[in-house]
């Protein structure tokens, strides 16, 4: 996904949907981890959150960026800050059926019509090896088991490709 591609997801999404994408972008983690993150497992103090339930069945932890510690921090401030982190705009739990649904139509209204929300997590991925971010690191806060599965998910694009022929 592109910055401009980004962007247009973003704006065509409403707030509760946008604070998710964002918080995706920033911590690659998956769909089911982000509906199952819970207040109780972000750790403000330290910087970091601990995915609880993640799909090897293996705890985790994924230090906050600067975008992830002010999205959490605001919202915090703003509601709760006890059960689940995201929540519709009305307050309520996130099911997996309204949150795709709601992404497919953002989706649509932004004109990208071959993306799915797990892209966001190859986006992550992809982001990081192209600033130089070593392929264990992004293994490690993807939560792979194996760097075979992780160069899956990490592309290169063209220009980020040039430097490596720059002398």
């Amino acid at each position: 996904m592109t910055a401009h591609e980004e962007d247009r997801l973003v704006n065509n999404s409403p707030v509760w949907l946008r604070e998710i994408i964002t918080f995706s972008l920033n911590t690659g983690m998956r769909q089911g981890e982000i509906l199952a993150l819970q207040w109780q497992d972000v750790d403000f103090y330290r910087g970091i959150l601990v995915v609880m339930k993640s799909k090897n069945h293996e705890r985790r932890t994924i230090p906050l960026n600067n975008v992830v510690f002010s999205l959490l921090s605001e919202k915090r401030a703003a509601g709760r800050s006890d059960g689940p982190v995201f929540v519709t705009g009305r307050g309520n739990p996130l099911k997996v059926r309204y949150l795709a649904r709601t992404f497919t139509k953002a989706r649509n209204r932004a004109g990208l019509s071959d993306f799915r929300f797990h892209d966001l997590r190859h986006t992550f991925a992809s982001r990081l090896v192209q600033r130089g971010i070593d392929l264990y690191k992004v293994q490690r806060l993807l939560g792979h088991k194996s760097g075979l599965m992780t160069q899956r998910y990490a592309h290169h694009c063209p220009e980020s490709l040039r430097e490596g022929l720059e002398y």
